[in-house]
C-alpha cells in the first residue's frame, strides 16, 4: 500500500473513531427535565407579553457541556392535567437512568375539578382521597386525586427510570400583606416538602427563597417583576427565580446534579 493511502486509511479511521466517542459521549450525557406550569416556562418560552418562566434561565447555571437541559413545562397545567394531557408521559418515554426530573407544580392546582374552562384543580392535601367527576372539557368521567397523590406518581416513575426527582416548593405571587410576602408553607408549598421528604427525595425551597428576597426589595420593587398579573414575572423576575433555585439545589447535601453546577 502507497504511504498516501496509508494516511489516508489513517486519517479515515481516525474521523470514525471521532464520531464514536461524540456520539458515545452524547448518548451518555444526562438530561435535566424541567417540568411545571407557567411559573415556570410561560407559553413558548419566548417571552410573549414579557413573560418569562425560571426554567428558561436555569441552564445557564449548568455546564451544558456535561448536561442536557430540557424545559417541559406548561403553562395553565396542574399537577393533574400535566398528567391527563399526556405531557408527564412524553418526557417519562425519554428519561433513562442518570437523568434528573425537577418539578414545581401548585399555581393551578387550586383551581375547580370540573368547571368548563379548564378542569384542572386538584384535592387540596396529600392524602389517599378521590372523587369522581365528570370532566367537562374532555366528556369522560375522570377520578380525581389530592395534589400530593400526583406528585408521588411523577416522583415514583421517574425513580422507577434511573432518574433523581427534585421537587420545588411553588415560587411566591405577588401578593402582600404589612409589607411582606405571603408564602405557601401552609399550602402548596408545605405539601411539595411532605411529600418530598416522605418519597425520599431532595426538596428545594423555592417559595422561602425567593420570599426572602422579595422581602427584602420590598413591594414597590418587585411588583415591577409581574408586568400583567400578580403571577407571571418578567425577564428580570424570571432570573430571579432561576437563581434562587440554583442555590437550592446547591444546599442539598450529596445531591448528584449539582456536580454538573457552573461555580459562579
Amino acid at each position: 500500500m502507497k504511504t498516501s493511502n496509508k494516511k489516508y486509511l489513517g486519517l479515515a479511521l481516525l474521523a470514525v473513531l471521532s464520531l464514536s466517542t461524540a456520539f458515545t459521549l452524547l448518548k451518555d450525557k444526562p438530561t435535566l427535565y424541567v417540568i411545571g406550569d407557567s411559573t415556570v416556562k410561560n407559553g413558548s418560552g419566548k417571552g410573549i407579553n414579557s413573560m418569562w418562566g425560571w426554567g428558561d434561565f436555569i441552564g445557564d447555571y449548568f455546564d451544558k457541556g456535561k448536561i442536557n437541559i430540557e424545559n417541559r413545562a406548561l403553562g395553565g397545567t396542574s399537577s393533574r392535567t400535566f398528567i391527563t394531557k399526556g405531557l408527564w408521559d412524553s418526557v417519562l418515554v425519554k428519561i433513562k437512568p442518570g437523568d434528573f426530573v425537577i418539578m414545581q407544580f401548585g399555581h393551578n392546582d387550586g383551581s375547580p375539578l370540573d368547571d368548563t374552562a379548564r378542569a384542572r384543580g386538584t384535592i387540596k392535601g396529600i392524602g389517599t382521597e378521590s372523587r369522581d367527576i365528570y370532566n367537562p372539557i374532555t366528556k369522560k368521567q375522570e377520578v380525581v386525586y389530592t395534589y400530593g397523590w400526583y406528585l408521588r406518581k411523577i416522583i415514583n416513575e421517574a425513580k422507577a427510570k434511573g432518574a433523581t426527582a427534585i421537587v420545588c416548593s411553588p415560587i411566591p405571587r405577588s401578593d402582600w400583606k404589612d409589607g411582606k410576602v405571603l408564602r405557601s408553607e401552609q399550602g402548596y408549598g408545605g405539601w411539595a416538602e411532605q411529600v418530598a421528604k416522605a418519597e425520599g427525595v431532595y426538596f428545594v425551597d423555592l417559595n422561602k427563597i425567593t420570599a426572602d428576597k422579595y422581602d427584602i426589595s420590598g413591594e414597590s420593587v418587585v411588583k415591577a417583576y409581574f408586568p400583567g398579573d400578580h403571577t407571571h414575572t418578567n425577564t428580570e423576575g424570571a432570573k430571579i427565580n432561576a437563581a434562587s433555585v440554583a442555590e437550592g439545589l446547591q444546599l442539598l447535601k450529596k445531591c448528584p446534579l449539582t456536580k454538573y453546577m457552573l461555580k459562579k
